[in-house]
């Protein structure tokens, strides 16, 4: 069992930047080979995939509404994720979920990943 805790959400206007972490503990990313995926869910909405990392790192995947504008890394040493937003819209304003997946291959669909953070709020500004 993994924990997850992310931090860096905050209020910030349109064209801005913002970046996420997800801080792992218990089974950590250094330890256990596991993909990383950021979601978010905005008032009235379902949660919905934002950004995928395999455990190396080596692939990412984007929903096409974030594609150029948002990056997701990870630090395996340090047990942490990130995902540096930019060019933030207020149509980015959400719940933002790290989760870990049951697996080491980056992927999409929510079913996959078995370990959900708490969620941190992201506001956009007009």
């Amino acid at each position: 069992q993994v924990q997850l805790v992310e931090s860096g959400g905050g209020l910030v206007q349109a064209g801005g930047s913002l970046r996420l972490s997800c801080a792992a503990s218990g089974r950590t990313f250094s330890t256990y080979a596991v993909a990383v995926g950021w979601f978010r869910q905005a008032p009235g909405k379902e949660r919905e995939f934002v950004a995928a990392s395999s455990w190396t790192g080596s692939t990412t995947l984007y929903a096409d509404s974030v594609k150029g504008r948002f990056t997701i890394s990870r630090d395996n040493a340090k047990n942490t994720a990130y995902l540096q937003m930019n060019s933030l819209k207020p149509e980015d304003t959400a719940v933002y979920y790290c989760a870990a997946a049951s697996r080491a291959a980056a992927v999409r669909t929510q079913a996959q990943y078995t370990n959900w953070g708490q969620g941190t709020q992201v506001t956009v500004s007009s």
